[in-house]
């Protein structure tokens, strides 16, 4: 029986490296330790540092209306905000999505009580309370003290309304030495609490590189058609501006200095794409979304890798050599 049971998981281990499937401890080992400096780590875990970094870059980034830094400054709060309607409020030093807070408005009669995305009122000393809890490290990578970001509340382009539940999509793409490998689309549910998060349960869609439309999308580790809350289909959908979301995820690269990198952008309808935040461990489960291994794509960039292209070049590279064959 044991002979049996180590045949079939060999059988297994070889069909996934047939189909290039890159596995968690080869991307540990082969990748991020190998590409990716823990020096450079800083300029994707603290966001308030990323988004500095993309501005001096020239990258569009949500604007940061303040940074809480300690608890005296909590207070502050009110001020920052003024009479905004929406904004965000986010650990710079969180991952997961965990921690963040998003005002979509505030009720009329009321003026310091502010609605979220959730539909839920919480007052002025609510949102003070969860500002203190981020500082104080409760959602810090660390566990050490983090942050807080009040930044600009994006509004989703119309293409994803049919497909995202309250919150806001965003493009998830997997860069390797500075070529777009792969890419999907993160999308809300109910059961993700409006968050972009494939493990609190948003959907994955895969995007073909060469034009940018949807593929199928992954749900809890499901191949899915459609929105398991709008019934809406998550294939054919056509990413506006396609071909600079892959300019700007590759210039990812000039920016972080992290040879395996995945990029974060969201679309907003009036300033349209903006880069959202960078990760230096980018997950596996984008090969699920697009039913395919990055080991073969990341093999052929290793074979037409140039250390002179520009982010331009590399991003046109990758949507000739990885586009779908129709």
């Amino acid at each position: 029986l044991q002979g049996a049971v180590g045949r079939l998981m060999l059988s297994v281990v070889r069909n996934l490296r047939r189909n290039g499937v890159l596995g968690l401890n080869e991307r540990n080992a082969d990748f991020i330790m190998r590409l990716n400096p823990r020096r450079y780590y800083p300029r994707v875990d603290d966001k308030a540092l990323t988004k500095e970094l993309a501005l001096e870059a020239g990258m569009a980034v949500p604007d940061l209306y303040g940074i809480i830094e300690h608890q005296g400054q909590v207070r502050q709060f009110a001020e920052m905000v003024g009479d905004l309607k929406s904004f965000v409020i986010k650990p710079a030093q969180g991952s997961g999505g965990d921690g963040i807070l998003v005002v979509t408005g505030r009720s009329e009669r009321k003026r310091d009580s502010f609605r979220l995305s959730s539909g839920v009122l919480s007052s002025r000393g609510e949102l003070e309370h969860h500002i203190s809890n981020i500082v104080g490290g409760q959602y810090s990578l660390s566990g050490g003290r983090d942050k807080a970001l009040i930044e600009y509340c994006v509004h989703f382009d119309p293409i994803f309304a049919d497909v995202s539940y309250q919150g806001v999509p965003d493009i998830r793409v997997v860069v390797y030495r500075g070529y777009p490998a792969m890419a999907m689309v993160r999308l809300p549910t109910r059961a993700s609490d409006g968050k972009a998060n494939l493990h609190q349960g948003a959907v994955g869609a895969g995007v073909d590189m060469g034009s940018g439309v949807t593929l199928k999308g992954v749900h809890n580790d499901e191949i899915v058609d459609d929105h398991p809350d709008t019934g809406a289909l998550v294939a054919g959908l056509e990413i506006p501006q396609w071909g600079f979301i892959l300019e700007t995820s590759a210039k990812g690269y000039e920016v972080t200095g992290l040879g395996y990198l995945g990029v974060d952008m969201v679309i907003d309808r009036d300033r349209g794409p903006l880069i959202l935040e960078m990760n230096a461990r980018p997950g596996l489960n984008i090969q699920i979304a697009n039913g395919t291994g990055l080991a073969h794509r990341i093999a052929r960039i290793d074979e037409i890798h140039d250390v002179l292209a520009s982010p331009q070049e590399r991003a046109a590279i990758a949507r000739r050599e990885f586009k779908l064959e129709r």
